[in-house]
């Protein structure tokens, strides 16, 4: 079976990588851009049937471990007070203007007054596993960018320390599951799709109680749904091995001594929820299918399962690359991630 890079290779239909371009000082092990470039905004229709135009997005550089760390954010509307700040994570051979293309997180979070900050990974990939490699022989270099990178939009964008999130996509959904499981204090919740937690040589195990939200696709011929404990070898950078789409949640659920799961089945997916110990409240579903519904309270830990979908986020309107499998329109994952971290 062909890596998931081998994969993106082949038949990757999405735009390139970004090109970023401005640094200036920051205090301590990073540096910032002072006047970051405008990112042509994005179009979408409006309910009249006209065409709305998204706020602009702008690119910025952060040097952290002597590395210059590009990244793009989407601001919001001017609001009074801190704002909700999203951390979004691309797949592997991947970049943050494909992950922004494919989730669209900006347009439905700049609705909510959210912050979106799309960080871009070394070699187009994410050190989601503590095992070092000849790529990436300081395992831990993304977490320290993470943190860097969301101390500083709290310093400069007035992001809200109380309300920071991590999502991500396959390797990228693999390292917001590392942040929530390494730095739970910094985070008010998670979420994943098509990523499961590293095991073997490069486990990362849960650390505290942390909201965590995993959609998954059933039929995921990329990395399954049961996991990938023993993956083929890639010559360019070894392949992780993770746990399954359910241990991985159930990791979490453990970690903050949740109790027994409730599954129901929903039109398109199975959803369980586990409470988190001392959360006061009945679990509520995690969003209608269009993304209308109200989204599971912060106090849990969540697992989608998609009926009929494949290494893919729900509800896209992109084409994935040939071997990824099929989207699923049952669900959108970008507005129920959303509607998650919001009841926070």
């Amino acid at each position: 079976m062909r890596s998931p890079s081998d994969l993106a290779r082949r038949s990757r239909r999405w735009p390139g990588p970004l090109v970023l371009a401005l640094a200036v000082l920051l205090a301590g092990c990073a540096t910032e851009s002072g006047s970051p470039d405008p990112v042509p905004p994005a179009s979408r229709s409006s309910p009249s049937g006209g065409t709305a135009t998204a706020a602009p997005d702008v690119r910025a550089h952060l040097r952290v471990d002597g590395h210059s760390r590009g990244y793009l954010l989407h601001r919001p509307a001017a609001a009074d007070g801190p704002r909700p700040l999203v951390i979004a994570f691309h797949g592997r051979g991947s970049d943050a203007a494909e992950l922004r293309e494919q989730s669209r997180l900006e347009r439905a979070a700049g609705a909510r007054g959210m912050l979106v900050a799309y960080p871009e990974g070394l070699a187009n990939g994410w050190g989601a596993g503590t095992r070092a490699t000849e790529q990436r022989p300081d395992p831990d270099l993304d977490v320290r960018f993470t943190e860097a990178l969301i101390k500083h939009l709290v310093r400069t964008e007035r992001a809200d320390p109380e309300r920071v999130y991590v999502a991500g996509f396959s390797n990228g959904g693999s390292m917001a599951l590392r942040m929530a499981a390494q730095r739970p204090g910094l985070l008010a919740g998670a979420a994943s799709v098509s990523g499961q937690l590293p095991t073997g040589d490069a486990a990362v195990k849960p650390t505290g109680s942390v909201p965590v939200m995993v959609v998954y696709g059933a039929d995921d011929p990329v990395r399954p749904l049961a996991g990938w404990p023993s993956p083929p070898p890639d010559p360019k950078e070894p392949i992780i091995p993770t746990l399954s789409a359910r241990d991985s949640a159930e990791a979490f659920a453990v970690a903050g001594g949740a109790g027994e799961p409730v599954t129901e089945k929903k039109k398109g997916y199975d959803h369980t929820v586990w409470r988190l110990k001392d959360t006061p409240g009945p679990a509520a579903a995690p969003g209608a299918p269009d993304g209308s519904g109200e989204a599971g309270p912060a106090g849990t830990v969540q697992l989608l399962v998609v009926h009929g979908a494949g290494h893919t986020w729900p509800g896209s309107s992109l084409t994935p690359p040939k071997g990824f499998g099929p989207t699923s329109k049952a669900l959108n994952a970008t507005d129920t991630i959303l509607g998650f971290f919001a009841t926070g």
